[in-house]
């Protein structure tokens, strides 16, 4: 126990004042001095909250994407626990086992030289106070033990229930008072006969140490010639022996954690020894994926990370052959579409021209005859669009296709392809609908292209719509200009609209197309969304119909980051020219695929 400091009277008022007349002026205010005092105290406060907010947060970074930094840290706490557990344990049993043998040695020689005390006084024949003063002088000071582990003082009290004292309090310790005895023991040695024992701390010992632990033996006594009941005490100091534990309790505490950061030192490098090569492998893994097929991983040894390293590399080896290989395929594919493309032009030139000269001349045939120069006629129709589309999507493969980007209105673009499909519109039945309060939408674009796919939605809805109105709604706003053409026919399902703008896919392989398309059309119009940094979005639920949204911005090289138009939009008869929102995916039945998520012309998207 630390028994505080004694402190002056009047020391802490004094203290207390002093601060305050140095902090204030004449007139009792805050000076300057103390104000910038504070100033100081608060931005060196601040300084110290942001700083162990900055640690804080970069060890918990650390902890997260760090396995070596995680396994060593629970590795030193664990050992920790186990640490204070055993050395705790360690140390009571070494504590324990220490006091128990020393209380044994020392209430045997307490007993023993209390009793021998005890018989002299009974059996003295003193007769005054002069020989009863030297008897109990000689009996204290041979109650004095030497050992040099626990020294033993003694001390006579008298008890305070006596009557006519003869003696006062005798020591053989200067300095030491009956008052430093525990109470308790002092009222079992009063009030019984036997020996008593109690712990207790020595205020000074006679080595100087202050505070020491203490073990106090006591029995009443009776001096002559009137018999009269005193305390004789005998105690022990115990200083030695808590010095001794306290060396072996820090003879722990050190080899704790010496041996704390040499299981740390070696966790450090048994993890850094197998998360290195993880860490090697995951970089090797991040350049294989950014197209550095031929980065490898470094294998050294024959160990389990050896073997892995080695069937790393063969797995990369492996994917570098195939991807090659599907790489040259496709260069092969590509090109083998382009050449024959082009070199079908010619013949098929040459065989248009015949068929024109038939189908001109069909009414002089019989009509077995005329209807098959009008099925040829049809035919070679078909087979030159296709061929034109075949040639369009070479050039996109081959990144050939370029951008003539100049100022069109969208409205005017709408307008156009309407009427290149109403002869198909009024063939099927179905009414072309603009809904949109807009007359003039002016976009930086290339008026074939979007106009290409504008005639490629309409044309699609027309087919699609099962003989129902076909609505087309147009919306710009200062970022972007949408149009949305939504029909009400057979609909889609998610995993169909997921598909809508894959090359020569059909949601139902037996539907005749009425046009003769030629199956790529929507992809073709993917690609020009694409290259004009746009969205093309397919809606559907089967038996309502479906929706295509293209969302063009309105200047090149600025980023879509909303649409003017819901997908679906509202059945309403105007759209707000204000109006951004961009859909929320996962809407019941819908599917959103956008034109920056394209491919190699193919979509890829998933339902949303």
């Amino acid at each position: 126990m630390t028994v505080p400091a004694a402190r002056p009277p009047g020391s802490a008022a004094t203290g207390t004042r002093g601060l305050v007349e140095a902090d204030t002026g004449d007139d009792g205010t805050p000076g300057a001095d103390g104000a910038t005092t504070k100033q100081t105290l608060a931005a060196r406060l601040t300084a110290a909250r942001s700083g162990a907010r900055n640690l804080a947060g970069s060890v918990a970074r650390r902890w997260r994407r760090s396995l070596q930094f995680r396994t060593v840290v629970a590795t030193m706490l664990l050992t920790s626990v186990s640490f204070v557990a055993v050395g705790g344990f360690l140390s009571n049993q070494i504590t324990g086992a220490l006091y128990d043998q020393r209380f044994d040695q020392f209430s045997a020689e307490a007993t023993e030289a209390l009793n021998r005390e005890k018989a002299v006084f009974r059996n003295s024949s003193a007769a005054d106070t002069d020989t009863t003063s030297r008897l109990v002088l000689d009996s204290v000071t041979g109650l004095v033990g030497s050992d040099s582990d626990a020294p033993r003082q003694a001390m006579l009290v008298p008890i305070s229930t006596a009557e006519g004292f003869l003696i006062s309090t005798t020591v053989s310790q200067e300095g030491a008072t009956a008052r430093m005895l525990p109470q308790d023991l002092q009222s079992a040695v009063a009030t019984g006969e036997d020996i008593y024992w109690a712990p207790f701390v020595i205020p000074v010992t006679e080595s100087g140490a202050t505070d020491a632990p203490g073990l106090a033996f006591g029995t009443q006594v009776a001096l002559p010639p009137e018999q009269t009941p005193y305390a004789l005490y005998v105690y022990y100091d115990l200083s030695t022996m808590q010095s001794t534990l306290d060396d072996i309790h820090r003879v722990l505490w050190l080899a704790g954690v010496v041996l704390l950061l040499v299981i740390g030192a070696i966790a450090w490098y048994v993890t850094r020894s197998v998360v290195l090569p993880v860490s090697h492998a995951a970089a090797v893994s991040e350049k294989l994926a950014a197209g550095e097929l031929q980065e490898r991983m470094e294998v050294t040894g024959e160990d389990e990370v050896a073997r892995l390293g080695a069937s790393f590399n063969h797995m990369a080896g492996s994917l570098q052959d195939q991807i090659t290989q599907l790489a040259q395929l496709s260069q092969m594919q590509q090109r083998f579409v382009s050449d024959v493309s082009h070199e079908l032009r010619t013949p098929l030139t040459t065989v248009r021209m015949a068929a024109e000269v038939l189908h001109d001349a069909r009414e002089e045939f019989n009509p077995v005859n005329k209807r098959s120069a009008e099925i040829l006629f049809d035919q070679v129709e078909r087979f030159q669009a296709l061929l034109a589309d075949l040639l369009e999507i070479s050039r996109f493969d081959a990144g050939a296709a370029v951008l003539e980007a100049e100022s069109v209105d969208i409205v005017q673009l709408v307008q156009h392809a309407m009427d290149g499909a109403h002869p198909l519109a009024e063939r099927l039945g179905s009414d072309l609908v603009i809904v949109s309060t807009e007359t003039m939408c002016v976009v930086d674009a290339d008026g074939r292209r979007i106009d290409r796919i504008l005639r490629n939605l309409i044309v699609n809805a027309l087919e699609h719509g099962e003989g129902r109105p076909v609505e087309i709604h147009i919306a710009c706003n200062p970022e972007a200009v949408a149009v949305a053409v939504r029909d009400h026919g057979i609909g889609m399902t998610p995993l169909e609209a997921s598909r809508a703008f894959d090359r020569f896919w059909r949601a139902d392989p037996a539907r005749a197309r009425t046009t003769g398309g030629s199956g790529l059309g929507l992809s073709i119009a993917m690609e020009d969304a694409r290259l004009h940094s746009a969205w093309l979005e397919a809606w559907g639920d089967p038996g309502a119909g479906a929706c295509f949204r293209f969302t063009l911005p309105r200047r090149q090289g600025t980023e879509l980051t909303s649409s003017p138009l819901a997908l679906p939009p509202s059945s309403g008869p105007h759209r707000e020219a204000s109006g951004s929102h961009r859909d929320a995916p996962g809407a019941e039945g819908s599917t959103a695929l956008s034109g920056h998520d394209i491919g190699d012309g193919t979509r890829q998207g998933s339902a949303s």
